[in-house]
């Protein structure tokens, strides 16, 4: 089975966590194809053809991606409006997705107990997620599989954000266990 990572990060190059994930899926590239929404398209139109085309190359699909704003970065927005389109994701004879595997992979950068009902965001991550559950297994039908979260710990929004390099470690070990197991 192979599985494709469709990246969508603004700076990968300047990411800590996001960059120390996919060190981990590029170890196995027999397994694991990354493909940089990023790099591909900047801020250009997204060849929808040709995404399709990978995705039905591939057995399961990870997106992976930052919490941005309390969802996905605009470029993963943008994909997902171009390539689940009638046809392939959904409406009647639409083969593309349904049934295939997909998963999310998100580095959410607040600590984990800041997303639940006492916290200070009131709502799970599974909650703020949703949508992609809504849209990935309900309207298109894919396989839609539990997701990965590295979760940060940040203090004061968007001032003190910092994660040990034991939890970046433990996180990225975990990440490579969360693809290999999606099978």
């Amino acid at each position: 089975m192979k599985t494709l990572i469709i990246l969508a990060h603004p700076d990968i190059k300047n990411s800590v966590i996001n960059k120390r994930l996919l060190q981990e899926a590029l170890k196995e590239p027999q397994r694991f194809s990354v493909h940089d929404l990023t790099q591909v398209y900047g801020g250009g139109d997204i060849d929808a053809a040709r995404e399709q085309e990978l995705i039905r190359a591939h057995d399961a699909l990870v997106l992976q991606f930052p919490l941005h704003n309390f969802s996905c970065p605009p470029i993963l927005k943008s994909w997902i409006d171009a390539v689940m389109t009638h046809g392939f994701a959904y409406g009647r004879g639409s083969d593309g997705i349904a049934g295939r595997k997909v998963a999310l992979a998100v580095t959410a950068g607040i600590k984990k107990s800041d997303y639940c009902p006492q916290g200070r965001y009131h709502f799970s991550l599974r909650e703020v997620l949703t949508p992609f559950e809504l849209a990935f297994k309900y309207y298109f039908h894919a396989d839609y599989r539990d997701f990965f979260a590295f979760y940060g710990a940040e203090e004061t929004p968007g001032v003190d954000y910092v994660s040990s390099q034991d939890d970046l470690e433990r996180g990225a070990r975990e990440y490579a266990e969360f693809l290999r197991n999606l099978g």
